[in-house]
């Protein structure tokens, strides 16, 4: 259980450090997530931008707490990542069911997509991961853990992180096109000729 556990702190705290570095990359990146924030119309104007100082603190904060060695700081983190999961999902879902368009600027600028249902069961199926690995922590009467199986367990949490980081690209690969449009017909082009 506690690779399970080590896992899921992994993949967590790959998308927590994606959220805030993706956020605090650059001015421009932290306009766009300010802005999007303001266009989610939940925040007063004046209160935006400390808001969105404070999820980006919050997000790195929790990524610090799921990677501190000392005993109860990684189960804290995790409680942290899920009650900041379950607001995201709460915002998001206050905004989807208001019409408001807002984009996604969940890892930084370079989002396009508006914020959907699929960001909702995103942030919600992490929250419960985040509270379920909280429950599972090691307690210290269990034997250690080897090496190869946290390697491994960390490896499979960046990997399901970084598809959770990508899943607006990965989304957009499956939308339709929409109609093709021709400018006349050609004929084929047979081969050998």
């Amino acid at each position: 259980m506690q690779y399970l556990e080590f896992g899921i702190r992994c993949l967590i705290g790959t998308v927590l450090l994606a959220a805030a570095v993706g956020k605090a990359a650059s001015g421009r990146s932290f306009a766009a997530f300010t802005s999007s924030l303001d266009d989610l119309g939940l925040v007063p104007p004046r209160a935006v931008r400390p808001v969105a100082v404070a999820v980006v603190a919050g997000e790195a904060l929790v990524c610090l707490l799921l990677a501190a060695p000392w005993a109860g700081l990684p189960a804290l983190g995790l409680t942290g990542a899920a009650v900041l999961l379950l607001a995201f999902a709460t915002a998001i879902a206050c905004a989807v069911a208001r019409g408001t368009r807002a984009v996604c600027r969940c890892f930084g600028g370079a989002s396009t997509g508006p914020l959907g249902v699929r960001h909702i069961v995103r942030n919600v199926l992490l929250a419960g991961l985040a509270l379920a690995a909280a429950g599972t922590m090691p307690r210290p009467d269990i034997g250690s853990a080897q090496p190869a199986g946290l390697l491994v367990a960390a490896l499979g949490g960046l990997l399901v992180g970084g598809c959770v980081v990508a899943l607006d690209t990965i989304a957009g690969l499956f939308r339709p096109l929409g109609p093709v449009r021709t400018t006349g017909s050609r004929r084929p082009v047979r081969p050998g000729r």
